[in-house]
């Protein structure tokens, strides 16, 4: 008789899980499915250390336990994390059910458990604050004060600034130069618009990094020994700037990010169009980055409002009433109808009363028929 085989420990069947999700998600992606796994099975071993399998795993009392102590981290654990803990949990729990060897409870989590984001305003900078930054970065005239610079005016993540390779700079035709940004964040590439604002600060970092002796061994703009390193000494850079520049608020370089694209759609550029920009997949992910300030809403508020006035006002018709005596004729007929139908029309649309505006168009109406009928008899005019 063969023995039974050994049941695997839920840590085990989570693992295995993972490993397989891990052939085609990032590395970020997977240690967000190990994180959050790991919470449930601390949970699980704190309050219910009875429970070893998938079977004996219920709605009530052990996911919803579970969801309550996540919610009761907070602030230690913001409402974004909660969500990506429970997201990856039900994915895990949803792709083993699938597979059809494990008996899994339904629903064991369910839309209504994630909790609603907090929606916060973009926080571009100010134009005092960013005036007064960029003239603190153009005296300055360092790499890392370029760099800077070149975020503010390309609109890129710090993340795809570090990553920039030396010949991103290219030329696409006529007197158009772009910047190549390679896959970043969305996993996409794109080519953003380089004036010869842009084209100075980039001769100028090239210039910085070989004055420097950056050059060697590295083919990237901003040759840092690692990624996180680059970014660390942007941010440090950057924040340290805004403070010597006399800026009202802390600067991140996210915020350039919005002041970019702000300054983008009031200098009448389509939200389409800086989507593409920004490197964004919908026109949503762009409308959180681009502030509508009071002065746009009342700008905006009042020119449509003009629109309509004009779209709907009434419209001052000549009169077509005969100066002289009507003829007694088809012709001068025809003219006094067209006049009255006229009038009538102009009352109409003067009554507030919509029960007598129905009635009057309808009279008017009748007076259509009348000239149309007018029209059909035969007589010499």
């Amino acid at each position: 008789m063969k023995p039974k085989p050994k049941q695997q420990s839920l840590q085990q069947i989570f693992q295995t899980q993972i490993d397989y999700l891990a052939i085609t998600l990032r590395p970020k992606t997977v240690e967000n499915y190990r994180a959050s796994i790991r919470n449930l099975l601390r949970y699980l071993a704190m309050y219910y250390p009875s429970i070893h399998t998938l079977r004996a795993l219920r709605r009530d009392p052990h996911i919803l336990g579970w969801i309550y102590y996540l919610a009761a981290r907070d602030p230690v654990l913001n409402k974004a994390s909660r969500c990506k803990y429970l997201l990856c949990a039900r994915r895990l729990l949803n792709d083993l059910a699938c597979r059809g060897q494990y008996a899994l409870q339904e629903g064991l989590i369910v839309q209504t458990d994630f909790p609603r984001l907090d929606h916060y305003l973009p926080k571009p900078l100010s134009p005092e604050d960013d005036q007064l930054l960029q003239q603190h970065l153009r005296a300055q005239d360092d790499l890392s004060s370029n760099a800077l610079l070149l975020l503010r005016y390309t609109g890129m993540r710090i993340g795809e600034l570090t990553r920039l390779p030396t010949d991103s700079l290219r030329h696409v035709g006529g007197e158009q130069w772009a910047l190549h940004v390679p896959l970043g964040k969305l996993h996409t590439e794109r080519w953003v618009p380089a004036d010869e604002q842009i084209r100075q600060l980039y001769a100028r970092l090239l210039l910085l990094r070989q004055q420097q002796a950056l050059a060697t061994g590295c083919n990237l703009l901003l040759p840092y020994s690692a990624d996180e390193a680059a970014c660390k000494a942007l941010r440090k850079a950057l924040k340290k700037a805004a403070q010597q520049a006399g800026c009202s608020q802390p600067v991140t370089p996210h915020r350039l990010r919005h002041t970019y694209a702000s300054e983008m759609l009031r200098a009448g550029a389509s939200l389409p169009a800086v989507m593409h920009l920004l490197g964004h997949k919908t026109v949503t992910m762009t409308l959180r980055y681009v502030q509508v300030t009071q002065n746009d809403l009342q700008r905006e508020y009042h020119s449509a409002r003009q629109n309509m006035a004009t779209l709907y006002a009434i419209p001052e018709l000549p009169s077509t009433l005969p100066t002289t005596e009507p003829t007694a004729d088809l012709t001068g007929i025809l003219k006094s109808l067209t006049a009255m139908h006229h009038l009538v029309e102009m009352f109409r649309r003067q009554l507030s009363d919509e029960k007598s505006r129905r009635k009057v168009a309808r009279l008017a109406n009748r007076l259509v028929k009348i000239s149309t009928e007018f029209r059909q008899i035969t007589y010499p005019l």
